[in-house]
């Protein structure tokens, strides 16, 4: 097993993992209406044009555009109107020349139609006539067939998440059902003799389980299934068991284990046992998060995160989530960055990866972001910021005023 606190960088710990875990995407079919954020396990194609046939843009009169060329307020071109287009209906009407039918946004034109005259750039003369005050072009108001999408097109490709916009692109193609990548399932077991559930009111020296919440919740952001379990007390036969079950029951395991020294040891031991090759990193270059396990066995990923919430909330979104993104066949999306200026000077260590949690405040139309100071242990001081600055492994820190990048 590889000693306590021979760390890695954070890099170091990700090329190590990533290279033993190369996870096979399994898909499931689904209805696309509750298809909402999943991640399409294979590339989509158009069925058919759409639109299927040429469509109006606006109210007016569906003509050849050549009959309205040269018209003007002084000298409009008169038209004959043979008919009206019905919404839902085709458009077996014939013009000839100097001729027009009334059509309506999203109706179909007429075959010998080419352009569409705005029903406010025309007067009714009588019944039958209309004067055209302002020429169109060949394809104005027109949305042509296939001009959304080709048949044979790629519609969506594999590894995209669905988003409200994909939903109504799939069901205008008829696609009504889709290959998505199966949600994994993530195991999250919280340990501590110390540690209750948050209806109970924590007695002495005692504290509420969070982590078994926010990680829940940070598993089902990055479009996992969470699977959480009973607290696990501080004996090495019960952890085992527990992980055991858990790992047999899910993709993932993330143990979060107590603060002592004794509880991470026997993290250790119990990842050991459920598999090969099991530890690959036990430690890394990384404030807050040091003491941080990462391991495979035998084929599923395994994380022992510090107890502590702030600890356990950085090493799942730097470890957790990226693997969770690998079994569903895509890539994290870039979080959204602003750039500031550091409100007070924070010191670092070069060779370690810091995370510091920020607000951010306007000062004289600059943005500044003010370090939440607070241990690893206190779980508002992640509440009370709006985002994380990180201190790169070459850097002794970030001195007053200097322009950083915000994570938010």
């Amino acid at each position: 097993m590889p000693e306590l606190f021979a760390v890695h960088t954070p890099p170091e710990a990700w090329r190590l993992f990533s290279a033993r875990f190369q996870p096979t995407v399994r898909a499931e079919t689904i209805s696309t209406y509750q298809a909402l954020g999943r991640v399409l396990a294979e590339d989509l194609y158009a069925p058919h044009d759409l639109p299927t046939f040429p469509r109006s843009t606006v109210d007016g009169y569906a003509v050849a555009a050549a009959d309205t060329y040269g018209a003007s307020p002084s000298l409009p071109a008169y038209l004959e109107v043979v008919g009206e287009v019905g919404m839902g209906q085709a458009a077996d009407l014939r013009l000839a020349e100097g001729q027009a039918a009334l059509v309506h946004t999203g109706g179909m034109i007429p075959p010998d139609a080419d352009a569409v005259v705005m029903v406010e750039h025309t007067q009714q003369v009588d019944p039958s006539t209309i004067e055209v005050y302002r020429p169109v072009a060949v394809g104005q108001n027109v949305i042509q067939v296939g001009e959304d999408i080709r048949q044979g097109e790629l519609v969506l490709p594999a590894g995209h998440r669905l988003r409200p916009q994909d939903i109504g692109g799939l069901v205008a193609l008829g696609i009504v059902r889709v290959p998505v990548a199966v949600r994994p399932r993530v195991a999250i077991l919280s340990q501590g003799d110390e540690v209750v559930p948050p209806e109970q009111f924590p007695g002495p020296g005692q504290v509420r389980d969070i982590n078994s919440y926010t990680l829940a919740a940070l598993a089902q952001e990055a479009g996992a299934l969470p699977i959480t379990y009973p607290i696990v007390p501080d004996r090495l036969e019960a952890l085992q068991e527990a992980a055991g079950r858990a790992l047999a029951e899910a993709d993932v395991l993330v143990m979060s284990a107590g603060s002592s020294v004794s509880a991470r040891d026997m993290t250790a031991q119990v990842v050991e046992g459920l598999g090969r090759p099991g530890i690959l990193v036990h430690g890394l270059s990384i404030k807050p998060g040091k003491p941080t396990i990462i391991a495979l066995c035998d084929g599923k990923p395994v994380f022992g995160l510090p107890g502590n919430p702030v600890s356990a909330m950085v090493i799942f979104r730097l470890f957790v989530t990226p693997t969770i993104y690998r079994l569903l066949g895509t890539t994290p999306p870039d979080r959204p960055r602003v750039r500031a200026r550091m409100a007070r000077n924070v010191a670092s260590t070069t060779g370690r990866e810091d995370y510091v949690q920020v607000r951010l405040e306007e000062r004289r139309g600059e943005l500044w972001a003010v370090p939440v100071l607070g241990k690893s242990n206190l779980i508002y001081t992640l509440v009370r910021s709006q985002g994380t600055v990180k201190i790169d492994l070459d850097s002794n820190g970030v001195a007053e005023g200097e322009w950083v990048t915000v994570e938010l």
